[in-house]
C-alpha cells in the first residue's frame, strides 16, 4: 500500500512506515496547497498530514482509495472528521507524548512575559545596560499568585500541576470536575468570568470547537486584572487577536505569551510591534524527543489503520462499529 506524507517528519517515523508501506513525501519544506494534497493523494491508501493541512470534505472525497488518515498533531480541527467517518476512514492523532512538552512551553512563556525576559535580552544586547537601576525592567512575581487554567485535559492538568513549586492558588474552568487537580494543588473549579477576574495568569488549554472560537474577546479581556498575563498554547482562534492587540495597547492587561495565532501563519501586524507580548512560532511541542515520539506514533497509527486494526489513538472509533 502507498502513503502520502504531506511534509517531512522526523526520520524515526518515516523509517517505521518504510517497513510496511511505499511512501511519497512532500519534497518541499513548506505546507502544501489543498490542490497539491489532492494530487498527492491519488492512488494512495494512507494520508499522514499536519495540523497545517486543510483536510476537508473536498480532499477526502477526491481520494476514493483512501483508507486511513494519521494526523501528526494532538489537535485535529484541520480535518473534517464527519466527512472521514461517512467514508469509513479512521482518523488518528498523537496525544500524550507532547503533554509535558507543551505544558513546559506555557510556563516558559509565562515566565518570559512576567519577568520581561525578551525585552531584557534585547535591551542588554543593544548595549543599553549601564548598571543596576531600581526601576529597570520591572515585571510581575510568579510565586504566591493566582493561576487560572482554562481547560484541564491532559495538557491543562500537566500545566497546573507544575505550579506546585510556586505556592500558587489554582482556579480552573472545565466542563468536568478535575479531582486530581483539586487533590494535588487545591484547585477550585469556577466559571470563566470569575477565573478571569481573580487570576494573575490565565493559560488556555482548550480544543478549537464552535464553543471556544473567540472565547476571549474584548468583554473578557476587560474582566482581567491590569496586572494579568494571558498565555495561549492551544489554538489561535480561541482568542480574538484584534481584541488582544487593543487590550495590550491600552494596557487592560500586563502582557501576553502566544504560541498560536488566529490566522496562521498570518499574524495581526500591530501585534508584532508590541513589547508586552512574547511570541513563539507554534513550537510548543518542538523538542527532539517529543517530535520523534509524535512521528513514530503517527506511523504506528497509520500502519494499524491500513491493516484494518483500530489505531490506538483513533478519534472516530465509530467507523469500526459497522
Amino acid at each position: 500500500m502507498e502513503v502520502f506524507v504531506t511534509r517531512k517528519i522526523p526520520q524515526a517515523g518515516l523509517d517505521s512506515l518504510k517497513k510496511h508501506v511505499e511512501m511519497e513525501v512532500n519534497p518541499h519544506d513548506r505546507s502544501l496547497s489543498k490542490q497539491e494534497i489532492i494530487d498527492g493523494l491519488q492512488g494512495k491508501e494512507g494520508l499522514l498530514c499536519l495540523l497545517t493541512d486543510p483536510i476537508d470534505e473536498e480532499v477526502i472525497s477526491s481520494a476514493p482509495t483512501l483508507k486511513m488518515i494519521a494526523n501528526y498533531a494532538v489537535g485535529y480541527n484541520n480535518i473534517d472528521i464527519h466527512a472521514a467517518t461517512r467514508q469509513g476512514i479512521p482518523v488518528s492523532n498523537t496525544p500524550d507524548v507532547l503533554t509535558d512538552t507543551t505544558a513546559e512551553m506555557a510556563w516558559a512563556l509565562l515566565f518570559a512575559v512576567a519577568r520581561r525576559i525578551v525585552e531584557g535580552d534585547q535591551f542588554t544586547k543593544a548595549g543599553n545596560f549601564s548598571g543596576w537601576a531600581p526601576m529597570l525592567m520591572l515585571g510581575q512575581d510568579v510565586s504566591n499568585k493566582t493561576l487560572g487554567v482554562v481547560g484541564t485535559g491532559r495538557i491543562g492538568t500537566a500545566f497546573a500541576l507544575k505550579s506546585k513549586g510556586f505556592n500558587m492558588s489554582v482556579l480552573y474552568t472545565d466542563k468536568k470536575k478535575n479531582t486530581s487537580l483539586e487533590q494535588e494543588v487545591g484547585a477550585k473549579k469556577v466559571p470563566l468570568h470569575e477565573l478571569l477576574k481573580q487570576s494573575d495568569f490565565v493559560s488556555f488549554h482548550v480544543p478549537l470547537i464552535k464553543a471556544t472560537h473567540h472565547l476571549i474577546d474584548e468583554r473578557e479581556l476587560k474582566m482581567m486584572k491590569d496586572t494579568a498575563i494571558l498565555i495561549n498554547t492551544s489554538r489561535g482562534p480561541v482568542v480574538h487577536e484584534k481584541a488582544l492587540v487593543k487590550a495590550l495597547k491600552k494596557q487592560w492587561i500586563f502582557g501576553a505569551g502566544l504560541d498560536v495565532y488566529e490566522h496562521e501563519p498570518s499574524i495581526e501586524p500591530s501585534l508584532l510591534q508590541l513589547s508586552n507580548v512574547v511570541m513563539q512560532p507554534h513550537s510548543a511541542s518542538a523538542t527532539n524527543e517529543t517530535r520523534m515520539k509524535m512521528a513514530v506514533m503517527a506511523a504506528e497509527n497509520m500502519i494499524d489503520g491500513l491493516e484494518g486494526k483500530k489505531p490506538r489513538n483513533c478519534v472516530n472509533p465509530e467507523v469500526f462499529r459497522h
